[in-house]
């Protein structure tokens, strides 16, 4: 019975410690990760440097406003000149929330650049409430076309509830699903632009004279006691049930990296969150290199060919030299390249350069990336082998096998009636003739 219990307990542990221990690619030594679930990955190889609970569902805060802002740059509306008005509906929905606002009064306009501003780089509840319902027609509409984008990215576990971030338990992304969008949205200059900018000079509207817009990621705001001089962007968020939420990127010497922290403490002394983001930069910029691991010059392997008389089989190489963040110290033994052909043989006449598969390419056991398999040479087809294997093919086929067995069933049914035949005849030659006269004589 206590064999069993200790059974039953190593196995639920076995089942428990890969979902407590962090999920690492590389341990970042030295550096004290405060946040609940992270990622850190490079921005030219796509690999992620270390990670934790990044599939985890976590409460993204103001972190929701990089869709919000997506979406309005990306409406058939926005137009950086055009004028929008705030209204009271908005006022009434941002009020109460506890979320930080800009404080435009009912009747002021604002060029949608400017909105783009306020929701994107100070974080503003009411200019994201505003530009819900100016690009969505309500917020219920912008809420399910944020969903809509969220599927279309891939991003399989987030769903959104509203476009400011505010905190309901159905309203909820992950790491993973975070690196998509904002990789998405750093492709747009106008993201870019304003979320990596630390200050911002608001014109006057009908309604308030010129002000000047702050950012609220003060990595990159020299004020600051957080400044990074090589970090840009992205976005803060922060509610009670979120902790200190921050999506950052950082470039140094030809590297770029983007920092993704969920739920970082809330500290009145600290912000964890600026500085977990800045050690686990200075940790990857003084410990990581790029590194060829796969080259076009060396053949990875042979893929067998059919119907040809030059060679039973060809070289695959590398189809374009593979690049990739690796430890400074790595050592180049430890790359192994896994290939993984699309057939067991290919048929002849193949082209030089012609795709055959694909290569996991493997430092330490961790997959670093994917290459494309080509054809080393042409090979030419012999018509002569392909004709005799076709034939050869046709008469081993399973229509021919059905049509031998056919003819094989035929064969036997007709000499079974043969025999038959054969000998019915000799019983009729069995029976003795008695001619009639012969018959009276004996009589």
């Amino acid at each position: 019975m206590l064999k069993k219990l200790l059974a039953m307990i190593f196995c639920v542990t076995i089942i428990i410690m890969p979902l407590a221990v962090p999920v690492c690619a590389y341990e970042p030594v030295g550096v004290d990760i405060t946040a609940e679930s992270y990622l850190f990955a490079s921005l030219d190889t796509d690999e992620v440097l270390c990670e934790k609970n990044a599939n985890k569902k976590i409460y993204p805060a103001s972190i929701t406003k990089i869709m919000t802002v997506m979406l309005m740059l990306e409406s058939e509306k926005y137009d950086p000149s055009g004028k929008v008005t705030m209204t009271k509906e908005v006022l009434d929905l941002i009020s109460g929330t506890e979320s930080s606002v800009a404080n435009l009064r009912v009747g002021e306009v604002v060029s949608q650049l400017d909105l783009v501003y306020l929701v994107l780089m100070s974080s503003f509840g009411d200019a994201a409430y505003l530009a819900s319902i100016y690009y969505g027609g309500s917020v219920e509409n912008f809420v399910a076309m944020m969903n809509e984008k969220a599927k279309k990215l891939g991003m399989k576990d987030t769903n959104y509830v509203n476009p400011v971030g505010l905190h309901d338990a159905r309203h909820y992304t992950t790491a993973n699903d975070t690196l998509i969008i904002t990789k998405y949205a750093l492709q747009n200059e106008t993201f870019k632009k304003v979320c990596g900018s630390s200050r911002y000079q608001m014109p006057a509207t009908n309604m308030s004279r010129a002000r000047t817009l702050s950012t609220t990621v003060f990595l990159q705001d020299t004020t600051t006691n957080y400044f990074y001089s090589y970090a840009s962007g992205v976005k803060t968020g922060y509610t009670d049930e979120a902790g200190r939420c921050l999506v950052s990127t950082a470039s140094y010497d030809g590297y770029n990296y983007i920092c993704i922290l969920f739920k970082c403490p809330v500290d009145p002394y600290k912000r964890h969150e600026f500085v977990d983001s800045k050690a686990l930069y200075k940790w990857a910029f003084n410990n990581f290199e790029y590194k060829q691991v796969a080259d076009t010059k060396n053949p990875v392997c042979e893929a067998k060919v059919n119907y040809s008389n030059d060679t039973d089989a060809i070289p695959l190489y590398i189809e374009k030299n593979l690049m990739t963040v690796l430890p400074k110290n790595a050592d180049n033994s430890t790359v192994s390249v896994i290939p993984h052909l699309d057939k067991k043989s290919f048929d002849a006449p193949i082209k030089k350069g012609q795709k055959m598969g694909t290569a996991d390419i493997k430092y330490a056991g961790k997959k670093v990336g994917t290459v494309e398999l080509v054809a080393g040479q042409n090979v030419k087809r012999s018509n002569f082998i392909y004709v005799f294997v076709l034939i050869k093919n046709f008469l081993l086929s399973k229509y021919m096998m059905f049509v031998y067995a056919v003819i094989g069933v035929l064969i036997i049914l007709f000499f079974v009636a043969v025999i038959r035949l054969n000998k019915g005849r000799r019983k009729k030659r069995k029976v003795r003739y008695i001619p009639y006269n012969d018959r009276n004589n004996r009589r």
